[in-house]
């Protein structure tokens, strides 16, 4: 897979802010005794005088709490690494990419639409829907887009 390796490490930032919150969670929901002592250890045994379940006990951290301690310290190393790779200058740049192609889609597709509309009504029509086309585009196009961001209308 060909990926941009800004764009690589922003994503694992993610990912792994994704994996810190649902660990979180997790280690949330524990009773505050288990983060600490718990079962370390299991043995079945079949055969032999006591048949049955060795149970070994300790206090240490649980699993859990172990996991969601080290996907923290990676979210920061790999949150530093983006940082000093420049992610945010990346960013902005793909973004004003994305923006570039996001108008250019938007342009051939509204000449594409007015060709099809200029192609079933008469010339007078024709005329008037040119004329007016540029206009509904520069109203529409922004209020769309923030409809669809969130942003405010211009």
């Amino acid at each position: 897979m060909e990926i941009e390796p800004a764009v690589a490490l922003l994503e694992e930032v993610r990912r792994t802010a994704g994996h810190v919150a649902w660990l979180g969670a997790k280690v949330a929901e524990m009773d505050e005794d288990d983060l600490v002592w718990g079962v370390t250890e299991e043995v079945e045994k079949s055969s032999g005088e006591f048949p049955g379940t060795d149970t070994t006990k300790a206090a240490k951290p649980n699993v859990w709490l172990q996991l969601y301690r080290d996907e923290r310290k990676h979210l920061v190393d790999v949150s530093a690494a983006a940082v000093r790779a420049g992610v945010d200058a990346a960013i902005v740049k793909l973004t004003q990419q994305q923006g570039v192609l996001l108008a250019e889609v938007i342009r051939r597709t509204a000449d594409g639409l007015l060709a099809e509309v200029l192609a079933v009504v008469g010339d007078g029509a024709a005329e008037r829907l040119r004329a007016a086309w540029p206009g509904w585009l520069q109203s529409i196009v922004p209020d769309e887009i923030a409809a669809v961001t969130g942003a405010s209308g211009g």
